[in-house]
């Protein structure tokens, strides 16, 4: 059936997920799921939802969800943009913005969806290499470009850039729009959400995915002056123009509503966090500084891919990046102490 498609369908190369098997107790530590679960409030919003309406088109521009995430963040609801997970708004973004003359910008080693999207709306790039601490250098991007985008922290290496550096980024790039992925944010940086009012070529991209433990619901947003959340909406309309159902954005809005929940479930992960990196230290290994949900963690005397099959043997599923410069790295979710103590344990027995 491959002589039916369109040429280039077979030129891409779509973005692999991470690893989603059924193995029986299965300890996942693969793809920076939150091990806590979602707000008990927006589980009783979803249900409430859970009506007949379901046969009505929900509100195409998500207004209560857009009201609820502007005044948490001190802005107004016509500087929010909502899709379906940050990967469509990601999408959006570059099909609005990135379809320039010059390439634009992003790390060598990052989150791969970036190639993906360039590739599908055939948009030139350039990779940045990271530097000898595998971190962004903000002076990289002072140079001509169609546009710029990297996640704050990083994707997979978990280093943060301040929000200094950011400023420095933006005020190098005042005529292009600089895109800060901000899918880990609320574990341990501060959002450049509080630029936007300031910079007009900004616009910042979240998710409920990673710290409000909704992955299955599939919420993104993106934060920015209204000329740029204008063509957004130009390009969602012409794609999409219902891309949250009713369900989601219950579930979505009651999730920022509760804010104490949010706050005390972060604080866990945090603190887990520094549990699992002074455990693998440990044991001898290198863990980069992170500001995520995940580390990155290489051990002197074995190789990544040995170490992730091994302990993928043993029902543990970390991330492995075939990569140059984080090939002998591991990504490792942080997780609850029980999985944690899995972890470990399994560790200890491929070590020795």
């Amino acid at each position: 059936m491959s002589t039916l498609w369109s040429p280039f369908v077979h030129d891409l190369v779509p973005y692999v997920p991470g690893e989603q098997p059924r193995i029986e107790n299965l300890v996942k530590l693969n793809t920076n799921e939150h091990p806590y679960g979602p707000s008990p409030k927006a589980l009783a919003a979803m249900q409430v939802a859970l009506t007949d309406d379901l046969r009505l088109y929900p509100d195409p521009s998500s207004t209560k969800l857009r009201q609820a995430m502007a005044a948490r963040v001190g802005l107004e609801a016509s500087q929010v943009f909502v899709g379906n997970g940050s990967d469509e708004v990601l999408a959006h973004a570059f099909n609005a913005f990135f379809r320039q003359p010059e390439a634009i910008l992003f790390p060598d080693i990052t989150y791969s969806f970036y190639k993906v999207y360039a590739q599908l709306f055939d948009i030139r790039y350039e990779l940045v290499p990271l530097n000898q601490d595998l971190a962004i250098d903000p002076a990289d991007y002072a140079k001509a470009n169609g546009g710029v985008i990297f996640p704050n922290p990083n994707a997979p290496t978990g280093c943060l850039l301040p929000l200094a550096s950011i400023r420095a980024v933006l005020t190098a790039n005042p005529t292009r729009v600089v895109i800060i992925d901000e899918a880990y944010i609320d574990f341990g940086g501060d959002s450049a959400v509080s630029l936007v009012n300031e910079f007009d070529n900004l616009l910042v991209t979240q998710t409920l995915s990673k710290s409000r433990a909704l992955a299955g619901l599939r919420v993104g947003m993106a934060f920015g002056q209204r000329h740029l959340i204008d063509a957004l909406e130009r390009v969602k309309d012409s794609f999409n123009s219902y891309p949250l159902g009713r369900l989601a954005q219950a579930g979505a809005q009651a999730a920022i509503e509760d804010e104490g929940y949010f706050q005390s479930t972060c604080d866990m992960v945090i603190m887990q966090r520094n549990s699992l990196v002074a455990q693998l230290q440990r044991r001898g290994f290198e863990v980069l500084p992170s500001a995520a949900n995940f580390v990155l963690a290489k051990h002197p005397a074995f190789a990544g891919a040995a170490l992730c099959a091994g302990l993928r043997e043993q029902a543990v599923l970390v991330r492995h990046f075939a990569t140059p410069r984080i090939s002998d790295y591991l990504r490792i979710t942080v997780g609850t102490p029980d999985q944690h103590k899995a972890l470990l344990t399994a560790l200890d027995e491929l070590l020795a």
